[in-house]
């Protein structure tokens, strides 16, 4: 594919699928060196273990890597303090690098460099899988009354243009697919969205009653279930 194919969004995407399964149809895990950038609470770092022969998990927030450090039951992981801009890694190191949904929450001015990092500690021909959440969706209107992320993940697409015009990288495919989100209740939205320490949220009672409203127009008697629409970006690493 050519930066001229590259599409932000799919209107017409309705495969409703949890991540996994993406990344078992797109990627070979079973026995890679992976990098992972942004690890969060590290659900995705425990899909990733089960095949992958290493992987080292790298995360700014302070808070949450304490909470993961202490993790116990993943030996082939390494989890580590540091960013997507300045990754601390030798250089062709990774068979794989992997985003989940962390692009667009770095500076826009560092976006660039981030591609820079991953065509260094990828090894020749190798991939970075890269998803980012389409600005579009039920979910996206409840977190947009607080927390509108428009301009920051066009950005992340614009850096994605880019990194493909510059060369070294070339877009093998991408992929479209709802990802299903549920909630018990507002205050399991509370904890796992307005509290997540990576991104401060101060709400006034204001907003935070009208966020409370929109999300009570999703609850049924089995709580509010969302579809988050995410768009998946390949890249290949080029052998020169």
């Amino acid at each position: 594919m050519n930066i001229t194919e590259m599409r932000i969004s799919d209107p017409e995407a309705n495969l409703v699928a949890n991540e996994g399964l993406i990344l078992d149809e797109l990627l070979h895990l079973e026995g890679a060196t992976v990098l992972e950038l942004g690890c969060g609470r590290a659900e995705k770092t425990r899909i990733v273990a089960q095949k992958a022969a290493s992987v080292l998990a790298l995360e700014v927030d302070e808070t949450q890597l304490a909470k993961n450090i202490t993790i116990t039951d993943l030996p082939n992981v390494r989890f580590a303090h540091g960013g997507a801009e300045q990754i601390p890694a030798a250089d062709a190191n990774f068979d794989i690098v992997l985003m989940f949904k962390s692009l667009h929450h770095v500076p826009a001015e560092l976006m660039d460099s981030v591609f820079s990092e991953i065509r260094r500690v990828l090894k020749p021909g190798g991939v970075a899988y890269i998803s980012e959440p389409v600005y579009a969706g039920d979910f996206n209107e409840v977190l947009k009354l607080f927390h509108d992320e428009k301009a920051v993940r066009e950005a992340a697409f614009a850096a994605e243009q880019r990194a493909v015009s510059a060369g070294g990288l070339v877009l093998v495919t991408q992929k479209f697919f709802l990802q299903p989100m549920h909630f018990a209740d507002f205050g399991q939205f509370e904890e796992q969205v307005l509290k997540v320490t990576h991104t401060e949220h101060k709400l006034s009672a204001e907003t935070l009653e009208k966020v409370r409203s929109k999300f009570s127009g999703y609850m049924t008697r089995d709580g509010a279930t969302f579809h988050m629409p995410i768009r998946v970006d390949l890249f290949r690493k080029t052998a020169s």
